[in-house]
């Protein structure tokens, strides 16, 4: 198998670059052709450069909101993801395509389970984060800081020890917001307890702990950067250990929002131009572009947890993968 080092951009253009067209004040992207892009002979043990990026389902997202929140319900063997323009949730069947699961969901977005295996949701019209019980019922697990009610909730995730961590970046207009600054919180297993582990963010996105739970990474969309830190004992942030994991920034559009990690610590977060795979020191092994101008979030499923599935705007795609990916829920720790 040949290994593609030191590709050039100017390589990329020439062979299917992403062309920017103005008019009538609208950015139209032209569709890269999809492929697997190796950077570094390690990506031989994640993917072949042959494994087709396929196209799921479309004609979700809008001006309100795009396509988001991949989860795979392992027991039902389906992918529940969010459709925020049109306030409901989806549910993509393989072999069978996509439907609607449910409808009037505030407008969620990021979607995880907990331990036990519970749906959680960040919600943005009530902004707030809550836990669909077995009976169907909701329990608020977060709506305020300190009294002030939180912005729009974004991504969440949990940890081995039940414990609960969400992104919680700003909309357009500061003002409008009774906290004025982007967080990321820790709410503790017990729900009784919400600790801001951050607040420089310029837009705190997507979060994905490494497979020993010892690494928080969390992006920052706006800057195009994966910031990795340490996580203390108590689940919170060691913030001397704060520190550059990846810069996804580049000539083609997209950025870094939703995020997994796989069980060899392998980060997949979307970037300029595609998703990109790193190894756990942060170098890019490669790149899977999937011909949409941005990944708005990502998951791992299928029975053996090697499918990638992954958002853009407006649709749902997959690509399989020689690895397997960290399983929601994750295992609950001893």
């Amino acid at each position: 198998m040949t290994v593609h080092t030191g590709i050039t951009r100017r390589t990329l253009v020439s062979a299917a670059a992403t062309a920017l067209v103005i008019g009538n004040d609208r950015q139209v992207f032209s569709q890269p052709a999809k492929r697997i892009e190796q950077y570094a002979p390690e990506l031989d043990n994640i993917i072949s450069i042959s494994e087709p990026v396929q196209e799921l389902a479309s004609g979700t997202g809008g001006t309100l909101g795009p396509t988001e929140g991949p989860l795979w319900w392992k027991e039902g063997g389906y992918l529940l993801y969010s459709d925020i323009h049109n306030n409901r949730r989806m549910k993509y069947m393989p072999g069978q395509g996509a439907s609607v699961a449910q409808e009037q969901v505030n407008r969620s977005n990021g979607l995880t389970r907990d331990l036990q295996g519970r749906l959680v949701t960040c919600e943005r019209v009530t902004r707030r984060v809550t836990r669909t019980e077995l009976d169907g019922s909701i329990t608020v697990i977060a709506n305020s800081f300190q009294g002030r009610q939180l912005n729009i909730p974004n991504d969440v995730i949990v940890k081995s020890n039940g414990a609960i961590y969400f992104s919680d970046p700003l909309g357009a207009i500061t003002e409008q917001w009774d906290l004025g600054y982007p967080g990321v919180y820790r709410v503790s297993a017990d729900l009784g307890t919400i600790t801001l582990l951050a607040n420089d963010f310029v837009f705190p996105n997507g979060l994905a702990f490494s497979p020993d739970e010892s690494v928080l990474y969390i992006t920052d969309l706006r800057r195009g950067l994966i910031r990795a830190f340490d996580v203390a004992p108590n689940g919170t942030l060691a913030k001397q250990t704060d520190r550059v994991f990846a810069d996804l920034t580049g000539s083609e559009p997209g950025g870094p929002d939703g995020m997994k990690v796989d069980v060899a610590g392998n980060v997949y977060c979307g970037g300029a131009g595609g998703i990109y795979i790193l190894d756990p020191t942060g170098k890019k092994l490669g790149r899977i572009v999937h011909g949409r101008p941005e990944t708005t979030n990502i998951a791992f499923g299928g029975d053996d947890w090697k499918t990638l599935y992954f958002t853009t705007w407006n649709s749902l795609g997959s690509v399989k993968l020689k690895i397997a990916g960290i399983p929601v829920p994750v295992a609950k720790k001893a």
